[in-house]
């Protein structure tokens, strides 16, 4: 298949910015981690960075795009033939809805589309024969998964990430090195892991603590559980009430979690949102019919 502009071919639906810059393309695969395990690929488009991987590994990529399957097919027959790359077509979520990506441990290397990054990465963490994610996502995104403690971008995803290993952003990358374009600045984030996190409860406690990331914790908290329950866990792991969320240690969300989560019976304890005037009528409407 011959492609004879790039900026016109790159779908907006799979958000596809195609890296075509050499530099950064080498900075990648020099990021990786030193050993000799195979490497998953997540939407490798037009192969660039592909190219540089089979050179080094053995390389599975997962695209959703029939269109650049094709392109792929041709691009890699030798590889392929020779059993160093395996092309996947579909999506790549479907795949992790059985289980691993891979049947063996693996890295996990990959220019991401923007809308799709964060899911994939927790995806990953989830994924116990993952040992490392090396990907290319909006700064934004890999800065929020990277900050320290203290920082005002520690977040949800910070704990996520310190709780499966640690996160480094290796190096930024401009718009200019991708076609087209992006509107935004890209970053390479590493996430090294040691073991995986595949708590659903945990991730919803945290959507709590951080709901209002200027607020107090214990305000946050407070808003679904109880507020003498949050209060003798504060109390217990000697905690200031004026703490901000940002300032709490990833440590310090685990053992706030594992108290809660000892006191509550599921939701019955948990406060239940106050109901208004129009949704009590509302409620009463739908008795009624």
């Amino acid at each position: 298949m011959i492609i004879d502009n790039l900026a016109e071919f790159a779908s907006k639906k799979f958000g596809q910015n195609f890296l075509k810059n050499d530099i950064y393309l080498h900075k990648i695969i020099q990021a990786m981690p030193n050993d000799n395990l195979k490497v998953a690929e997540i939407g490798p488009g037009l192969g660039d960075l592909t190219k540089e991987l089979v050179k080094v590994r053995n390389v599975t990529a997962f695209e959703v795009d029939k269109r650049l399957c094709e392109h792929l097919t041709t691009e890699f027959e030798e590889p392929i033939h020779k059993g160093q790359f395996e092309l996947r077509c579909g999506d790549v979520l479907e795949r992790w809805e059985s289980g691993s990506l891979l049947d063996e441990p693996y890295h996990l290397v990959a220019n991401l589309p923007y809308y799709i990054a964060t899911n994939i990465i927790l995806k990953a963490f989830k994924d116990e024969h993952c040992q490392s994610i090396l990907v290319m996502v909006q700064k934004e995104v890999a800065v929020k998964f990277s900050a320290s403690v203290t920082q005002r971008e520690f977040s949800a995803l910070s704990v996520l990430a310190n709780s499966v290993g640690k996160a480094t952003l290796c190096f930024e990358v401009e718009p200019e090195a991708f076609v087209p374009p992006p509107n935004v600045t890209s970053a390479v984030l590493l996430i090294e892991k040691n073991q995986s996190q595949d708590d659903k409860k945990f991730e919803a406690f945290l959507k709590v603590a951080f709901s209002q990331p200027r607020k107090k914790l214990f305000k946050n908290l407070i808003s679904v559980f109880s507020k003498d329950i949050v209060n003798q866990t504060f109390e217990k792991l000697d905690l200031d009430t004026n703490l901000r969320p940002h300032e709490a240690e990833t440590s310090i969300y685990h053992h706030i979690y594992n108290e809660l989560k000892d006191n509550l019976d599921g939701k019955q304890r948990a406060k239940q949102p106050k109901q208004t005037s129009r949704s009590r009528a509302a409620n009463t409407k739908k008795q009624k019919t």
